[in-house]
């Protein structure tokens, strides 16, 4: 039987021992790098950067909405959005001078905006642009109003109406919204006061109403006992109501 040469036997392979080395250096950097890939591609960057240490403006969350951002309702009396006059259902267009078109670019300006700085915020309200200046609190001081407006001796509002049934609609003719009352308890304010389920309530002592959000916030920071103007759609007629405040 003929000896067969290991060097000959590797040439019928189809490959020499310098070739086969070179193989394997080039399936180790090869596989190094598509360690590197998977390293970078399993890290998921978060939609805005969170701080603990960031500006406040007292709302309850910003949201996307065409043309910028909105929110809900204003948190409590005495904070910063309150003091600007805005109310749930603005549209904040810009803020400090930049524009705001989502919710995560709004959060990254709170971040990188010093806290106790006097800005400038644009927002749109029934469709019509109106400018005001807010100037920005620190998570203290945002959780000391919170505790002022819940310790407070006079309580809270209450009108007598189920929030959960409640909805916002459109004024006809008009670019306005407001809130419709669907279920309104007997014998309580709003009850009492003549108004009815069905009605459309667009203001409230002074403050337009244009989400449930804020007529309910408007409900609760009310002072029991005193008598508030309330505006409502009934139909096409709008009327004028005082209704005095209960108590929760």
């Amino acid at each position: 039987m003929a000896t067969v040469n290991p060097g000959r036997r590797r040439r019928r392979m189809g490959f020499a021992g310098t070739t086969w080395m070179w193989i394997a250096l080039v399936a180790f950097f090869g596989m190094g790098g598509l360690m590197s890939l998977a390293r970078k591609a399993h890290v998921s960057r978060p939609p805005f950067t969170f701080s603990a240490n960031r500006s406040w403006v007292g709302v309850n969350q910003f949201d996307t909405t065409d043309g910028g951002v909105t929110f809900k309702y204003v948190d409590m009396p005495g904070g910063p959005a309150d003091k600007a006059g805005l109310v749930g259902g603005d549209v904040i267009t810009s803020f400090d001078g930049h524009q705001v078109r989502q919710a995560n670019e709004m959060m990254n300006l709170l971040v990188n905006t010093p806290i106790g700085k006097q800005v400038e915020v644009i927002y749109l309200r029934d469709g019509i642009s109106h400018t005001t200046q807010l100037a920005t609190v620190s998570r203290e001081e945002y959780s000391r109003l919170e505790d002022v407006y819940r310790r407070r001796p006079e309580g809270r509002g209450q009108l007598g109406f189920d929030d959960s049934d409640a909805q916002r609609v459109p004024i006809s003719g008009t670019n306005i919204y407001g809130v419709q009352l669907n279920d309104i308890s007997q014998n309580r304010p709003l009850d009492l006061a003549g108004i009815k389920e069905g009605d459309v309530v667009i203001e409230f002592d002074g403050v337009p109403i244009r989400t449930v959000g804020e007529l309910t916030a408007r409900d609760h920071r009310a002072l029991p006992y005193s008598t508030v103007k309330m505006v409502v759609m009934r139909g096409n007629e709008k009327l004028e109501i005082p209704v005095k405040v209960g108590k929760e």
